[in-house]
């Protein structure tokens, strides 16, 4: 294993102990062990993208991430999730330019992309009801909800489920596959970007098998952006995975009701 690869192992574990598991000493130690690694690589562009990457990790491993709907919530997690996909685009804008783009039309439009999107709403809505309601049942208990229903509490699950919807494709498509992509094969790109993602996702909410179902979800997606090498795409299946949720989440809470937008 050359030193490239062998750094993706402690970021890896730097993302996992610190963002879900929360175990800093740990991902502490695991995440200077990989800053020692990237050191160590003589190519500067590796060790300027590589280390953008890791300091989002150490960035999201002091995030408060988890399901609060209040406005301080909102602006204090709102200003990390922003830092980390503005941070790389500006510095990466700057010294290392045609890494990070934000590419949201397609060149050409292919079928495939097409029926993938199309496939996605069926799916979503199988998979996520199965996690909800058959697997881990008690998982919509993680978005608290008041009662009686109010429209306010409604629009801010909406608001809240789809802006970090979009985050998601912007850092972890857009941004963390994106420099990975530059270094390593598809596949290895595909699979680092994919345990981050399931990292911040656990965290945030989805527990049980939330990991797996996430993961499985984050390489579609980056294998999406792979192919079709925009953004449309991935924030539109996104999207539609987003309304199911917060769907699933309000029938939970309020049986019987059904958003007037589904």
């Amino acid at each position: 294993m050359d030193r490239r690869h062998a750094f993706l192992l402690p970021l890896l574990a730097a993302a996992v102990l610190l963002i879900p598991l929360e175990s800093y000493l740990l991902g502490g130690v695991s995440w200077l062990v990989a800053l020692v690694l990237l050191l160590r690589v003589p190519e500067r562009e590796f060790r300027l993208r590589m280390g953008l990457l890791l300091a989002c990790v150490a960035l999201l491993g002091v995030a408060p991430i988890h399901t609060d709907r209040s406005d301080g919530h909102f602006l204090s997690l709102g200003l990390f999730f922003v830092a980390v996909v503005l941070g790389p685009a500006l510095v990466m804008g700057r010294f290392d330019r045609g890494v990070i783009r934000y590419r949201f039309w397609p060149r050409r439009f292919r079928a495939l992309d097409l029926i993938y999107t199309l496939i996605s709403i069926p799916l979503a809505w199988a998979v996520l009801h199965l996690y909800f309601f058959v697997v881990n049942p008690e998982l919509p208990t993680h978005w608290p909800m008041p009662q009686p229903r109010t429209s306010e509490s409604v629009w801010r699950l909406f608001v809240g489920i789809n802006a970090v919807g979009i985050w998601d494709e912007l850092f972890f498509v857009n941004t963390v596959y994106a420099l990975l992509r530059s270094c390593f094969s598809f596949r290895v790109a595909n699979l680092v970007q994919a345990v981050v993602y399931s990292s911040v996702l656990t965290d945030m909410a989805f527990t049980g098998i939330g990991p797996i179902v996430v993961f499985l979800f984050a390489l579609t997606q980056g294998t999406m952006f792979e192919k079709s090498e925009n953004l449309l795409y991935v924030l539109i299946v996104h999207l539609i995975v987003d309304a199911i949720l917060v769907a699933a989440i309000l029938g939970y809470h309020y049986p019987g009701y059904t958003p007037g937008w589904l």
